[in-house]
């Protein structure tokens, strides 16, 4: 059997006095939707932080195809919160700069970029600035600006937060379509339990700080999820159920 494209093991993570993470042990699959739900300030990034070697582990594992993580860097492809355009960057040099940072030339990264800008739904913005484009606009260009650059697996930290409610939902749609296309495997951090729903194949729910898996849910649903459903909404309100009363 092959391994998990991802495998933790009992992470444990703290700043100072403070615990942060107590026993985080979870996996996601090739090809896998992957979401991780809980309170504010339970640790959901400093996941992510680990992953990128942002911070150091205190104790556990981290494997990404079986191999120990501290072996593999520079694996993942990664969205922060915020879309992180520069400013003064085209649209165009924005999606090209994972590609750049990597050593290829900007004639050649653009040639990767350009054929992909269709199905973002950003045809005709290559040369338009940042600040000339809509919100969802950005994150789609954040979004390509992480997946071209071809990693084995995709870390999302609430990507969609700070955008209004009906350009979140648009976003949250356009993005499992985009899924349904490719298969990316992703593991996504968010506090949107509609949006892990409707994208995850499974979702992990932590407790609140030091924290730890309290419940995986399956979403045993075929995608493309679209609309509204009996199904969704009773795993919706499970997860709900679990995050207000995680030690029931």
């Amino acid at each position: 059997m092959s391994p998990a494209r991802l495998e933790l093991v009992g992470l444990r993570k703290s700043f100072g006095a403070t615990e942060v993470l107590a026993d985080i042990s979870l996996s996601v699959q090739p090809g896998e939707f992957v979401s991780i739900l809980g309170p504010s300030g339970a640790g959901k990034s400093t996941i992510l932080q680990l992953l990128t070697g942002a911070t150091r582990l205190d104790s556990g594992r981290m494997l990404l195809d079986g191999t120990p993580l501290s072996s593999a860097q520079h694996r993942f492809a990664f969205m922060p919160q915020g879309d992180a355009l520069m400013p003064w960057r085209r649209i165009i040099d924005n999606t090209t700069l994972g590609l750049e940072v990597q050593g290829m030339s900007r004639k050649a990264a653009r040639a990767k970029v350009e054929p992909l800008f269709a199905e973002f739904g950003l045809a005709g913005f290559e040369r338009y600035y940042p600040a000339q484009l809509s919100g969802g606009m950005r994150q789609r260009a954040a979004l390509l600006r992480t997946v071209v650059q071809q990693r084995p697996m995709l870390l999302l930290d609430e990507p969609f937060g700070a955008l209004d409610a009906l350009t979140r939902a648009q976003m949250q749609r356009w993005l499992a379509d985009m899924w349904t296309r490719h298969r990316w495997t992703v593991l996504l951090i968010t506090h949107d339990v509609r949006e892990a729903v409707l994208l995850s194949d499974r979702i992990y729910v932590l407790s609140s700080r030091p924290a730890h898996v309290v419940h995986r849910f399956p979403v045993p649903i075929d995608h493309p999820r679209q609309g509204a459903s009996a199904a969704l909404s009773a795993i919706e309100a499970e997860i709900l159920t679990t995050l207000l009363h995680p030690e029931d």
